[in-house]
């Protein structure tokens, strides 16, 4: 296989064979999704090994799916030399360490978001695979969803003329185990998604300036535990343009996504909270289904970023978000908790810290 290299792109690290063997590191409830997407629809690709600390775990998924190899080392999937690349499903606290080790063992690396929780540790995460060569892909999905594919080309192709407002939002479907929720989560794993998705639409900007207001609006009894879940935000970016991102854990109606910009020129949207295009019309009005689980409203998009990080396994070019871009998103979500902290408007340096 002839891998062919755009200008100032490095092949270090990439696997010219037709299928490539792939490790999962985690087996949650979202390792579980990525290790059937991987076994059962990417294409030319083999789950090889399944790892996860806790015992019983990575065979529970292993299994079904015809997954022989189990383990609940993960320093086992990063010695194999069979294994291509490595999907981190892990808890987030974990995800900076584990990208480090398998960068360092030569491994193509696949995180779920955030990819780090401190600036220190992103940047210590792009580093490691900078240095050993290898792609960094991280979990953004909605870029590939394919609403927002479709919208963001139209933004960077200038068809709504120049930015100047734009959104996004997230709202989940419901709050089962408040004392779950660690703390700063709607930042941090939830907005993290709106974070980047608006960092993508006004690419080429860099945010100086963030103001977030957040509580416990759903579930009040644990505000004094840490928990918020219901946030709203505020961004204004060095081109002009301000953007609002926000969420909430309890939306009655379903799983809500959505993005907008509004520009010089015109306005694109994207996401749907209706399961398909069909109304019900009846005594009650007129209803339509609705999507209740992220992996349904964006199977998809899940299946396609893991079809990209095979591309990269073998061409070494990473074509979705990378190591940058979770930095970039990282830095709002600290801002944004920096915000809520002082109780007002913060402004960012040219390294994305809070001055």
């Amino acid at each position: 296989m002839t891998i062919t290299t755009p200008a100032g792109s490095s092949t270090a690290g990439a696997v010219p064979t037709a299928t490539i063997r792939l490790g999962l590191v985690g087996a949650g409830w979202i390792g579980a999704f990525h290790a059937q997407s991987i076994a059962l629809r990417v294409p030319n690709a083999e789950l090889a090994m399944v790892a996860d600390p806790v015992p019983g775990a990575a065979e529970r998924v292993a299994g079904p799916i015809g997954v022989g190899r189990t383990t609940t080392d993960a320093a086992e999937v990063f010695a194999d030399p069979t294994i291509d690349g490595v999907v981190i499903a892990a808890p987030a606290f974990t995800h900076t360490d584990l990208v480090v080790q398998a960068a360092e063992a030569g491994k193509a690396v696949f995180v779920e978001k955030p990819m780090a929780l401190t600036l220190e540790d992103a940047d210590r995460a792009v580093a490691a695979a900078e240095a050993a060569g290898v792609p960094l892909q991280v979990g953004f999905n909605r870029r590939l969803s394919t609403d927002f594919a479709a919208a963001g080309a139209l933004v960077h192709d200038g068809r709504i003329g120049t930015p100047q407002l734009l959104r996004s939002l997230t709202r989940d479907p419901g709050l089962a185990n408040p004392a779950a929720i660690k703390p700063w989560t709607i930042f941090n794993e939830t907005l993290i998604h709106d974070f980047d998705t608006l960092n993508w639409f006004n690419r080429g900007a860099r945010p100086v300036e963030v103001h977030a207001f957040a509580d416990a609006l759903v579930a009040p009894d644990f505000r004094e535990q840490g928990l918020l879940d219901t946030a709203v935000v505020t961004i204004r970016y060095d081109n002009g343009a301000i953007a609002t991102a926000e969420a909430n854990f309890s939306a009655a109606y379903g799983y809500d996504v959505r993005g907008e910009v509004f520009g010089s020129a015109g306005m694109v949207t994207a996401g749907d909270v209706r399961a398909t295009n069909a109304r019900l019309f009846g005594a009650d009005g007129v209803t339509s289904l609705t999507t209740r689980l992220n992996i349904d409203l964006f199977h998809q998009a899940y299946t396609d970023e893991l079809v990209a990080f095979a591309d990269a396994v073998r061409t070494g070019i990473v074509t979705a978000a990378g190591g940058a871009d979770a930095r970039a998103a990282l830095v709002l979500a600290l801002a944004a908790r920096a915000s809520v902290e002082r109780g007002a408007v913060v402004r960012l340096g040219a390294d994305g810290r809070v001055a």
